[in-house]
């Protein structure tokens, strides 16, 4: 039994995000690219296009395959809709498969609305994966994934179910109703909460899209329905902050508890008042990093290894043959004790 109320409005973010150390280039509106400022003296390029450019988790991820781009030598593209929206999305895929990108890496908003043109982009001759968010159904050759979907939904609920006392009633603010990923944590979430904390139960589940101003209204119109609630989970960057504004906003801090998945300076106020008790996440430049290097081990015919020296920082990145995919590694709590040790 479960609510879902879909939020009517879209938040309107920045085009573009200007960042410190970086060299971009405009191509005509269509894409960001780091060009060979950014991509040394390779000719491979590597089109990464995001659900949403403009916030900050994917900025972070902008600045890591920029980072790789750098050090391994490839042109990195990234440009993303400023709304979260799936036609938008596609309307960039299209432009990328035109211009005729080496590989091409998509987090997709609608899995299954992409896989069509990712059987394109691979018709033309365009290596294809996904990163961040996974089209499983499609023609893609590898999913850069930044955690286990068990590893992400058990942190979650533990997170938060450890500052509930271990009982009582919680909602899910999510955010895109057909992403794949905060669908599968969601449904970890479900099954460990039944399983483990048998006193604890998820009352709805709501979507937001990826505007922070609707989960805040969401998660208010959630303690007003449900007055013995005592959770809420924001299941992405933009509802993490969300809900925890919505409990600052209610006076509830203390009554109330909220952890999400939130970019750590984001979440840093809400963190220090109490307003969220953690974020679940991971880092996301070396998500960004770990996919640009992917992208050029499809552009050169690099097979990938059960075990994979990537950089300094990722020298043992798994990879699982089965369902193709590269896994960044364990999902990390983010609390005031570490949260000064990410600048995004």
């Amino acid at each position: 039994m479960r609510k879902k109320l879909i939020a009517l409005g879209t938040l309107t973010v920045a085009a573009s995000l200007v960042l410190a150390g970086c060299t971009s280039r405009d191509t005509g509106g269509t894409a960001d690219t780091g060009g060979a400022d950014a991509g040394g003296d390779g000719d491979v390029t590597v089109a990464f296009v995001p659900k949403l450019q403009g916030i900050p988790y994917f900025e972070a991820m902008n600045t890591g395959g920029q980072q790789a781009a750098e050090e391994l030598g490839f042109e990195w593209l990234y440009q993303g809709p400023t709304t979260a929206d799936a036609a938008a999305q596609a309307d960039i895929v299209r432009s990328f498969i035109q211009q005729g990108v080496d590989v091409l890496i998509v987090a997709p908003n609608d899995p299954d609305s992409m896989a069509p043109l990712l059987q394109e982009a691979a018709d033309a001759g365009i290596k294809v994966a996904t990163s961040d968010t996974d089209a499983p159904n499609s023609v893609r050759e590898v999913f850069v994934n930044q955690a286990s979907v068990e590893g992400i939904g058990q942190g979650l609920t533990d997170a938060l179910l450890e500052a509930m006392g271990g009982s009582g009633k919680y909602a899910i603010v999510s955010c895109g109703e057909t992403a794949a990923n905060l669908n599968a944590w969601i449904e970890v979430q479900e099954a460990y909460t039944a399983e483990e904390y048998p006193d604890a139960e998820i009352v709805d589940i709501v979507y937001a899209g990826e505007d922070q101003a609707a989960a805040t209204a969401m998660a208010t119109d959630l303690m007003n329905a449900h007055p013995d609630l005592t959770g809420l989970v924001g299941e992405c960057t933009s509802s993490a902050p969300g809900v925890a504004q919505a409990v600052r906003d209610a006076g509830k801090i203390g009554q109330v508890f909220t952890v999400g998945l939130g970019t750590p300076q984001s979440m840093k106020d809400y963190l220090e008042d109490g307003s969220s008790s953690a974020s679940i996440l991971w880092n996301v430049e070396q998500l960004g990093y770990l996919t640009g290097w992917a992208g050029l081990q499809l552009a050169e015919g690099n097979g990938f290894q059960d075990t994979n020296d990537v950089s300094e920082e990722l020298s043992a990145v798994e990879y699982f043959p089965d369902e193709k995919q590269l896994l960044l590694g364990p999902a990390l709590r983010i609390t005031t004790e570490n949260v000064d040790e990410f600048d995004y």
